[in-house]
């Protein structure tokens, strides 16, 4: 990559709030809307953008800092999880915007499932998928995750992925005055518990559950993943760089699996000149060919 491509890119597609730090951060491209608009035959609402979906230029993806925009957590799971290839069934909770179900689509022709609770990010998921011609292969639901046994039945899933809320925030002053990014940050309306038995009941027994989470919580996932019957079977923690705490922890389990957790390398985000390490980049913008 060039350096003035990175320079554009580093401008325009990430905002962190500290130079030193990965905090939350989304692709911005030139088709921002201020007001509606159409682009493509796609409706954008107001505040809503069109943006490219990371490497993938036949890819866009909508997306709204009012509302949502995906963070490099979602495309950090979307890497390391397993995924079956060429069959099989696949659900992502908290879907978001589907940007989940839309990586992994670059993966497999398995069938994808996303479960969104709000109403206006599920709408955007659902233009997601029409936009990128991708209705045969990935639908969504609107609805609670934890009814999702209910709707879709137990144990039919080969794959469960989560990007779940991360803060237990009680106190309302703690939360963020946003309804939209509060819901999706914030237990308001499933606990760490919830997600983890919603996961066990629909994934297939053998079949993988997938997660992003804090490392402050890693005592807290392993616990409950052995309480709902799903062994932990590979773990990576991500830093910001060298010498600086962990800040992202992706696990990975199996439903009914035997005790033996793989520990893998560990992923740093940033050099010591404040560069993308090369094997971000690979998982951002694939392997230069």
């Amino acid at each position: 990559m060039k350096q003035t491509e990175r320079t554009n890119i580093e401008n325009q597609h990430f905002v962190r709030t500290d130079p030193k730090k990965m905090i939350f951060f989304w692709f911005s491209l030139s088709f921002y809307m201020k007001g509606f608009g159409k682009v493509k035959d796609v409706e954008l609402q107001k505040g809503e953008r069109l943006d490219y979906l990371l490497a993938e230029e036949k890819m866009r993806i909508i997306q709204s800092p009012e509302v949502f925009a995906f963070s490099l957590d979602a495309v950090l799971l979307a890497d390391f999880t397993y995924v079956p290839i060429k069959k099989g069934r696949i659900l992502d909770l908290c879907t978001g915007n589907g940007v989940i179900p839309l990586l992994i689509s670059r993966r497999s022709y398995a069938h994808i499932t996303g479960v969104e609770i709000q109403e206006r990010l599920y709408d955007m998921a659902v233009r997601n998928v029409e936009l990128n011609g991708l209705s045969e292969q990935i639908d969504m639901v609107h609805g609670d995750l934890k009814e999702m046994h209910e709707m879709l039945g137990n144990g039919g899933f080969d794959l469960v992925t989560c990007n779940p809320p991360y803060f237990t925030t009680p106190q309302k002053k703690e939360q963020n005055i946003n309804e939209y990014l509060t819901i999706a940050r914030h237990e308001i309306y499933c606990t760490l518990e919830d997600v983890v038995k919603s996961c066990s009941r629909l994934v297939r027994p053998g079949g993988k559950v997938a997660m992003v989470h804090r490392p402050g919580r890693l005592v807290d996932l392993l616990a409950l993943f052995r309480k709902y019957k799903i062994e932990p079977k590979k773990m990576r923690l991500v830093y910001p760089k060298a010498n600086k705490e962990a800040n992202i922890l992706l696990i990975e389990g199996i439903r009914d699996g035997k005790p033996d957790l793989k520990i893998l390398p560990p992923l740093y985000a940033f050099d010591e000149q404040d560069n993308y390490t090369k094997e971000l980049e690979e998982i951002l913008y694939g392997k230069e060919k």
